[in-house]
């Protein structure tokens, strides 16, 4: 249960931060608007450093279901426990994102534009096209699992843990910056449906729909991606 509990906490503060940086930057009169896609990268970057370093010891900080469903592949977590994993992760996720609405509670209702509103909470893409959306999270993510498992192998030790999420957090940066044009790096099915979900019951103004047709992207893809960084790093053997 403590790990559960790590998992749900580490997923919560990573979208307070995460969620919150794009808040900042898209919703109108805050500090941070229109400061860009660096800031944006930037703050979820520092985001996953921060939920890793402070739950790492306790659960491993997998905080997304792609991870947790890859490390089970690699063998290197017990298939056993990732059901109770992923729900930590989406209740978590949910948590975080409402959070976030009450911390810019006022601006969501300066905003005009439904679609900066619903970006807070969750991706979309910059072109729509299912097929290649699809592709461009399979290859995100699985950049982002072949780095963990390689990271996570050099940082086993509990102490280590929290070392390691350095070099996560830069993984995490690098990825949006380099493939996070496409359709917003969701890179974690928890990071994106989580906070969706909280779009569509929440009593935001004006907010428009919750583009559940594009919402089995940022699910699917993570997962797929995961899964084939798990076996290349089996087949590799490193």
């Amino acid at each position: 249960m403590e790990a559960y509990i790590g998992e749900l906490i580490g997923t919560m503060i990573l979208i307070i931060l995460g969620d919150g940086v794009v808040a900042n930057v898209v919703l109108s009169k805050t500090k941070g608007n229109s400061s860009g896609w660096i800031v944006i990268t930037t703050g979820w970057g520092l985001a996953v450093f921060t939920a890793v370093f402070i739950v790492g010891s306790i659960s491993g900080a997998h905080i997304n279901p792609a991870v947790t469903i890859g490390l089970a592949v690699a063998g290197q977590f017990p298939w056993a426990e990732v059901p109770g994993y992923i729900i930590a992760q989406m209740i978590g996720a949910f948590l975080g994102a409402i959070v976030v609405w009450l911390a810019y509670f006022q601006h969501f209702g300066e905003t005009a534009d439904p679609g900066g509103k619903l970006a807070v909470f969750s991706t979309g893409p910059a072109i729509r096209n299912p097929i290649w959306n699809l592709l461009t999270e399979i290859i995100g993510t699985w950049m982002l699992m072949f780095g963990v498992l390689n990271i996570r192998g050099a940082f086993m030790g509990t102490d280590a843990i929290a070392l390691g999420a350095i070099p996560v957090a830069f993984l995490v940066w690098a990825i949006g910056l380099s493939l996070g044009g496409p359709t917003g790096y969701a890179i974690n099915p928890a990071r994106d449906l989580g906070p969706r979900i909280a779009h569509a019951i929440l009593p935001i103004p004006g907010k428009g729909g919750s583009d559940w047709g594009y919402s089995w992207i940022p699910v699917v893809g993570p997962i797929i991606g995961a899964v084939i960084a798990a076996l290349m790093q089996g087949a590799l053997g490193w």
